[in-house]
C-alpha cells in the first residue's frame, strides 16, 4: 500500500508538471518540448524566494505561477506567434533550441549545483495508518493534482473561454468570421500552459531537484504523459500519469535492475494498442 500511494504521488507531480504541454500540444496544436523550460523558471522562481528573502513555501507558488505565465506571454507574441503555421519539425527545433537556452542561463544565473528547498514543517513527516505510511508533501501533491484537473476540466469544457479556444483550434478562419480574438485566446492559453508547468516545477523540486539539466531531464517523461493519455484530454493526462507513476514506482521497488525501463514498456504497450493514447482520438 506505502508503494501504490508513493506511485499515485509520483504520479499527480507528473501530471502537475505535464498538464500544461497538455494544454499547448493538445489544445493548441503546437509542439513545445520547451515546456520543462517554463517547469524550472516555476521552480527557480520558487527556491529563490524561499531561499534568498525568506517566503513561505506556499507564498512562493504564485510566483511561481505568475513569472512562467509572463514568461509565457512574451515568448507567444514574439516568438512562438510566428510559428503556429510552421511544420512540425520547425516548431521542434525552435523549441529545443530554447532548451538550451534556458539551459545555459540557468547555468549563468544559478550555477550548475542542486537548489535546496526546505519545505515546511507541516508539510513534512508522515502518517502513520494500517498497512501505509502517507508522507504529508506526497499527500499534498495529490490533493493538488486533483483541484488542478478539475479546475482545468471545467475551464476548458464548460466555460466560454473553453468554447472560444476549442473553436479557434478547430478552425482560425471561422472563430475570427464569429468576433474571436483568436490571437489573445492563443496568448492566454499558452500563459496557462505555461503556468501551470510552472507550479508543477516549483511542487516537483523536493522530489525531483533542480538544476539547469532539469528541462533535458524530464522532457521525455512530460511527452510521455500526454502521449499515453491522449493529447489534449486533461483527465486522460491525469490517468496516465498516475498509470506511469505507479509502474515507475513499483517498477523500481520490485527489480530494480530494469525499474528505469519499466515506464517506457508501460508506455509502448499503450500505444501499440491504443495508437491515440488511453483516451485520446483519431484525427481523420
Amino acid at each position: 500500500m506505502t508503494i501504490l500511494f508513493d506511485g499515485i504521488a509520483a504520479g499527480m507531480l507528473l501530471f502537475l508538471i505535464s498538464v500544461g504541454l497538455s494544454v499547448t500540444l493538445g489544445l493548441m496544436n503546437f509542439v513545445n518540448l520547451a515546456h520543462g523550460a517554463f517547469a524550472m523558471l516555476g521552480g527557480y522562481a520558487c527556491v529563490v524566494l524561499l531561499n534568498s528573502y525568506g517566503v513561505p513555501f506556499l507564498a512562493t507558488l504564485p510566483a511561481a505561477i505568475l513569472v512562467p505565465a509572463l514568461a509565457g506571454i512574451v515568448l507567444e507574441r514574439t516568438l512562438y506567434r510566428r510559428l503556429y503555421a510552421a511544420s512540425d519539425l520547425d516548431q521542434v527545433l525552435f523549441s529545443i533550441g530554447l532548451v538550451f537556452m534556458s539551459v545555459a542561463a540557468a547555468h549563468y544565473f544559478f550555477g550548475a549545483q542542486q537548489q535546496p528547498l526546505h519545505l515546511p514543517a507541516f508539510l513534512t513527516g508522515q502518517i502513520h495508518l494500517p498497512g501505509v505510511d502517507v508522507g504529508v508533501y506526497r499527500l499534498f501533491l495529490i490533493a493538488a493534482g486533483l483541484v488542478v484537473a478539475l479546475l482545468l476540466q471545467w475551464s476548458v469544457i464548460r466555460t466560454s473561454f473553453g468554447a472560444r479556444l476549442r473553436a479557434a483550434v478547430d478552425n482560425q478562419r471561422v472563430a475570427r468570421g464569429m468576433g474571436i480574438d483568436v490571437n489573445r485566446v492563443f496568448s492566454l492559453t499558452f500563459a496557462l500552459g505555461s503556468a501551470l508547468a510552472g507550479l508543477g516545477g516549483a511542487l516537483g523540486v523536493e522530489m525531483l531537484g533542480l538544476d539547469p539539466e532539469f528541462p533535458v531531464k524530464y522532457m521525455v517523461y512530460f511527452l510521455i504523459v500526454v502521449s499515453v493519455g491522449g493529447s489534449g484530454n486533461i483527465l486522460g493526462s491525469l490517468y496516465a500519469a498516475i498509470l506511469l507513476g505507479v509502474a515507475d514506482v513499483a517498477g523500481k521497488y520490485y527489480v530494480p535492475q530494469i525499474g528505469a525501463f519499466i515506464i517506457y514498456a508501460v508506455m509502448v504497450a499503450t500505444l501499440i494498442f491504443r495508437p491515440h493514447g488511453l483516451f485520446g482520438r483519431s484525427h481523420k
